[in-house]
């Protein structure tokens, strides 16, 4: 326990001056910063070598949170939610609250609720939402386990984790985009 903590107060420290993190989430390892710095985020898209119209998923740990960055969030998204047997992204309409660079030219925004505690209790300490896209260049598969991140993404960051190297991840979370007049389409499975 105490290492989750101490791995939480560094990643903190780093996320705090505007740093990137290379981390364990509930489904893959991920690239993180807080989703509220533009500069931050801009960093990720160049290590990825991404396209900044590509948009991220960022991580929430609540209610509270949510509603910090949506004003209307459609009914169906709590039962979505509260039926998922496994990590379920929502793209959700007409964000606000976070940088501009990780919204979609659609003006949509992925977010996901996370139990896993380290993401969890980070989140506590931000009091803002996480960032969180997989640890690979832009293309290249996502690794499903530490060992297979590219060098290139571990020396480009500027804090790595050192919790659940050894885990080998589930797959990536379903995805599901709601629209603020309730439709549904299913991205991924």
């Amino acid at each position: 326990m105490e290492n989750l903590n101490e791995e939480i107060h560094n990643a903190f420290e780093i996320i705090k001056e505007g740093g990137i993190i290379l981390y364990p989430t509930d489904t893959v390892w991920g690239i993180g910063c807080d989703a509220t710095n533009p500069e931050a985020i801009a960093k990720i898209y160049k290590l990825k070598q991404r396209a900044e119209t590509q948009s991220m998923i960022v991580l929430m740990n609540g209610e509270k949170m949510m509603y910090n960055v949506f004003k209307n969030i459609p009914e169906v998204a709590w039962q979505i939610l509260d039926l998922s047997e496994k990590p379920t992204t929502l793209i959700l309409d007409e964000p606000r609250n976070v940088a501009p660079n990780i919204i979609a030219a659609d003006n949509s925004l992925a977010v996901r609720l996370v139990k896993e505690p380290f993401c969890f209790k980070l989140l506590e300490r931000m009091k803002k939402p996480l960032v969180s896209t997989s640890a690979n260049i832009s293309g290249q598969p996502t690794p499903i386990a530490f060992k297979d991140i590219n060098p290139e993404i571990i020396k480009g960051v500027d804090y790595v984790v050192n919790l659940y190297r050894n885990k080998v991840a589930g797959k990536p979370s379903t995805i599901i985009k709601l629209t603020n007049d309730s439709q549904v389409k299913i991205i991924r499975k």
